[in-house]
């Protein structure tokens, strides 16, 4: 909201105390202009099954409802359980991935998974306290569109070996592949320059996320992070643009094997001696708190994963980011994430669209975020904007969105 704020338990200093401020309490404080009779779970210590109840207030919905007060909910108690993921830490079902499935979800039961929630209650709590208080001037942030980028698979058939392309030809004959190792024909995942000139032309800031795994394996298939040709795709990107780790299937849950992928892409990337500090993991796979305290022991300062990789929308309920905080152990972190709300995968694979109805759902979130002044973080993958022909008209309705940005 920008506002600078502090906070206080002397009741005396609250009273005397002259400018705009909130009484965040069960009990009745005079000269207190704004009142929230708080739900009670910032004041917990334990990991508890909280009883929620969700209500609509203001075309929205939200929970932990209060009565007495100048705002129809607790949005402190509210904001921390969705932005803290406090459902993850309960017991749940897991995905085919391992991963907290997007069914198990508050978000998802009570269908506002495409909504960022937390942004719409914070722009009607800044009108709430201003109308209480007229020198309240909040300062909402400027929308932002972050282009991001994974490259697990950066190119299908060049670099990949003699041996890995016999197998690929076998399980499925092409003459393509003939023609893009004979050097006649670009490879169909190659959309580097097609992307590095959209950017230039609508002066974008994108991230890419490199996978650099030594071993191949079924989740990780993409090119020796020895090869030349990987080194140049890093150094040639990593001079323009921010890089990240996309880390391997197998560093899930080997922090040695983490930090040698980490160590190795910063020898790869062109930036003297600064430091690989973003991270997004592979499949969307990670696992509170486990996943988090092991990157941030890495050295990882953001991380780019908050989202589904079933389906798309807020997981957080959040378009701006956040420092994570460790519920498990009750303490803040110096981990910012950053969290994403479509994947191309997730509309291609999972909900299975065409390219025009991931057009329609694309600009849902674009317009959305923009009303709130959120953050657009979107995931593509370099094979749907090559020339592969099983994703035809996803490159030209990505364009199209980004045409649409200054709208």
């Amino acid at each position: 909201m920008g506002l600078e704020f502090s906070i206080t338990i002397d009741s005396a200093a609250f009273k005397a105390y002259t400018g705009i401020k909130i009484n965040y309490s069960k009990t009745d404080i005079e000269n207190s202009k704004f009142n929230i009779q708080n739900h009670g779970l910032l004041f917990e210590n334990q990991i508890t099954a909280q009883d929620i109840d969700c209500f609509e207030t203001i075309g929205y919905k939200a929970f932990f409802k209060t009565a007495h007060s100048d705002f129809a909910f607790d949005i402190f108690a509210a904001s921390f359980y969705l932005l803290s993921r406090y459902e993850e830490y309960l017991p749940h079902q897991k995905d085919f991935y391992g991963r907290y499935a997007h069914e198990n979800s508050l978000a998802f039961k009570e269908r506002f998974i495409c909504l960022p929630l937390i942004n719409i209650w914070v722009r009607d709590f800044g009108k709430a306290l201003s109308n209480k208080y007229s020198m309240c001037k909040v300062q909402g942030a400027m929308f932002k569109f972050v282009p991001t980028y994974d490259i697990d698979m950066a190119y299908s058939y060049k670099f990949k070996g003699l041996w890995r392309n016999i197998a690929g030809f076998i399980r499925s004959p092409s003459f393509e592949r003939i023609k893009v190792l004979a050097g006649f024909k670009k490879d169909p995942y190659d959309a580097y320059l097609y992307l590095d000139i959209l950017h230039k032309k609508y002066h974008l800031n994108p991230v890419y996320f490199f996978l650099v795994a030594d071993k191949h394996g079924r989740y990780d298939k993409n090119i020796s992070p020895h090869k030349s040709a990987m080194w140049k795709l890093v150094k040639q990107n990593t001079l323009k643009y921010q890089a990240g780790l996309h880390p391997s299937w197998l560093s899930g849950e080997n922090t040695a094997l983490l930090k040698k992928e980490k160590e190795q892409l910063e020898a790869m990337s062109d930036i003297g001696q600064a430091k690989i500090t973003s991270t997004r993991q592979h499949y969307i796979r990670f696992n509170l708190p486990v996943t988090y305290r092991r990157l941030s022991e890495a050295g990882i300062t953001d991380e780019f994963s908050m989202g589904y990789g079933s389906v798309n929308g807020f997981r957080a309920s959040v378009a701006s980011s956040f420092y994570w905080y460790d519920l498990e152990r009750n303490i803040p972190s110096t981990l910012r994430i950053h969290p994403f709300c479509f994947m191309d995968a997730n509309s291609f694979y999972e909900q299975r669209f065409s390219a025009k109805e991931a057009y329609d759902e694309l600009m849902h979130y674009f317009r959305i975020c923009k009303e709130v002044n959120g953050t657009l973080i979107t995931i593509w993958h370099n094979n749907f904007l090559g020339t592969d022909k099983a994703y035809a008209g996803w490159k030209d309705i990505y364009e199209l969105f980004i045409s649409q940005l200054d709208s």
